[in-house]
């Protein structure tokens, strides 16, 4: 079964487009395998930029979404919503930096975009792998165990214990305390070590 999907490329204002020719991207992107839709937009992460996502995903009855724009560190979770809104699983979304990676560390148009291009190629190749994910979570019981009863081990025993939570101190040893306890007195002090 062949998998349909939608690539959206992102004009950032003037961040990526006067750099990169999107609108080269976008119709580069129709011409890979699998992608049904392609285009390009002023500005992807505003609502009008997700509400042309959320509409091609029901429209051209997309499986995968490809978002070429900025960080996803700065954006990822905005495309991954706007890909559930319109009805498909928020991990059928890739996402790929044609800004920070590309735009802004190449100066010359014709290179930035062959380069915006081969990025888009990447991800809509990932995106034809992509199987749905789901969040899950699971429960954690707030214990810690700490291996070695050394100084170091002692001392974070202590501060776990100190955070209120439960520790557990595991020793090779038939006694605690380390190295140090083979010492006969500690600098500047000059205590006994043991």
């Amino acid at each position: 079964m062949k998998k349909r999907v939608g690539v959206f490329v992102c004009e950032c204002g003037t961040n990526i487009a006067a750099t990169v020719d999107t609108e080269k991207v976008a119709e580069y992107a129709k011409t890979l395998p699998g992608v049904v839709y392609a285009t390009n937009y002023k500005y992807m992460c505003s609502d009008p930029g997700q509400e042309l996502i959320r509409n091609a995903i029901q429209e051209q009855q997309l499986e995968q979404v490809v978002v070429a724009s900025c960080s996803p560190r700065m954006h990822e979770n905005t495309f991954r919503k706007a890909t559930a809104a319109g009805g498909l699983n928020a991990y059928m979304m890739e996402m790929v930096n044609i800004r920070e990676q590309n735009s802004w560390v190449t100066h010359d148009r014709g290179q930035a975009t062959q380069k915006a291009q081969a990025l888009v190629g990447m991800a809509v190749s990932k995106a034809l792998r992509n199987k749905p994910l789901q969040v899950s979570t699971v429960p954690i019981t707030k214990k810690a165990m700490i291996i070695g009863g050394g100084i170091a081990g002692m001392q974070a025993a202590l501060d776990i214990a100190e955070g209120g939570h439960q520790v557990i101190v595991v020793e090779r040893e038939a006694s605690i305390g380390g190295k140090m306890t083979q010492l006969d007195k500690t600098f500047p002090t000059m205590d006994c070590a043991a």
